[in-house]
């Protein structure tokens, strides 16, 4: 349901994979292979980048997450979970 919520106020990316009920990551390593093909295939050069978002939320200030919530008009009761997750998940790492 908070996720439901907080897609309106804060769409995804449709490559997003994490935190939502998807296909997982084989949709996007599909994809890539069929990248990687096309460039071997028509002999281009081609760069990958992998970002890793492991602890993305330990470099993201909680003010910053709950600053954007606000922004985007997320409704309250979504607003006040995602501050008392957002909260508790900073005070365990005291």
């Amino acid at each position: 349901i908070l996720t439901a919520k907080l897609t309106k106020a804060c769409p995804l990316n449709p490559r997003q994979r994490g935190f939502i009920r998807a296909v997982g990551c084989s949709e996007n390593l599909k994809l890539l292979q069929t990248i990687i093909q096309s460039a071997k295939g028509e002999h281009k050069a081609l760069g990958v980048v992998f970002v890793d978002m492991a602890k993305a939320f330990d470099t993201v200030s909680q003010q910053h997450i709950l600053h954007a919530l606000q922004e985007r008009q997320a409704d309250p009761h979504s607003f006040n979970l995602v501050s008392n997750i957002v909260k508790k998940s900073f005070c365990d790492l005291c």
